[in-house]
């Protein structure tokens, strides 16, 4: 399993393609940023991969921030 926490804009292309070269079974991929995770999720679906479980969690209440948490599972 890869737990996955990038900064605001997202996985370097490079993180990507190690990681999918890696091949972990799953995939936990933690964001604050949704256009940077579509854009990542999107790639580790070309992978191979695909979401099986997204849920957003308010980590830090009384502000705009949301965090998203998804888990991809390898096909």
């Amino acid at each position: 399993m890869l737990v996955v926490d990038p900064p605001r804009k997202g996985c370097h292309p490079d993180f990507i393609d190690a990681a999918l070269e890696a091949g972990p079974g799953r995939i936990v991929y933690v964001s604050c940023n949704p256009a940077t995770l579509a854009r990542d999720a999107a790639l580790l679906s070309a992978g191979g991969y695909r979401p099986v479980y997204a849920r957003p969690l308010d980590m830090f209440p009384q502000t705009p921030g949301v965090e998203t948490v998804v888990l991809m599972s390898r096909v």
